[in-house]
């Protein structure tokens, strides 16, 4: 029991680690872009007051996530979601609200955030990486279950791999092997049909590895 419960730790440090260093890099990114893809998807909707507003809100968000005032990034995330859900500022908003409650170690208030956009996003993008995060931290609250119902929904083609990856990580900490298993030959198998590398490859060879192979 006490070798399962050993197993079962580093299998969810595994998974906060593939968050550690997957999810800044995926929160990264939105934030680099969020400026262009607002100004894409505002710029056919200039004339629109909505759109305007929904900026100045998202723009005022970032500064209160810079000056870390939480207080103030809950109100400002909260009118984006109600007044202007659909929206792009909405749907990044929710994905920057998110990190700046894990970083003050909210993990409550962080998975309301990323249930919004998995719930009200239109962007399959957006609402994957939603996704991802959330089972992350489903699985490092030991909701197995919730966590394969949150990554059951066909991901868009650029995450699948790190779904099944993930979805991988989770099965091993529940206990279920053979699946766990089939899950990482899965990912194997995508990446293999890919003429580029990758960097997720070895790692998921090493845990299919670990568990004996397909």
């Amino acid at each position: 029991m006490a070798a399962y419960d050993l197993e079962e730790q580093e299998q969810l440090a595994s998974i906060k680690a593939w968050w550690e260093k997957w999810g800044n890099i995926i929160t990264g990114v939105l934030v680099v872009c969020a400026v262009v893809v607002i100004g894409w998807r505002g710029w056919g909707m200039y004339q629109d007051s909505r759109a305007g507003d929904a900026s100045v809100a998202f723009a005022s968000l970032t500064d209160a996530i810079q000056k870390k005032d939480v207080n103030a990034v809950k109100s400002i995330s909260a009118k984006l979601e109600s007044d202007y859900a659909g929206t792009a500022q909405a749907d990044l908003g929710a994905l920057l609200a998110a990190k700046a409650a894990l970083d003050a170690n909210d993990t409550a208030a962080a998975k309301v955030q990323l249930q919004f956009v998995v719930d009200k996003s239109k962007d399959a993008l957006l609402r994957d990486t939603a996704r991802l995060r959330l089972a992350a931290l489903q699985a490092d609250e030991k909701a197995y279950d919730l966590a394969l119902k949150t990554l059951e929904a066909a991901p868009d083609p650029a995450f699948l791999v790190r779904f099944l990856d993930l979805r991988g990580d989770i099965l091993v900490a529940k206990g279920a092997l053979t699946d766990a298993r089939t899950t990482y030959q899965a990912a194997i198998d995508e990446i293999n049909k890919s003429t580029e590398q990758s960097p997720l490859k070895q790692l998921v060879q090493n845990k299919l590895d670990a568990l004996g192979g397909a």
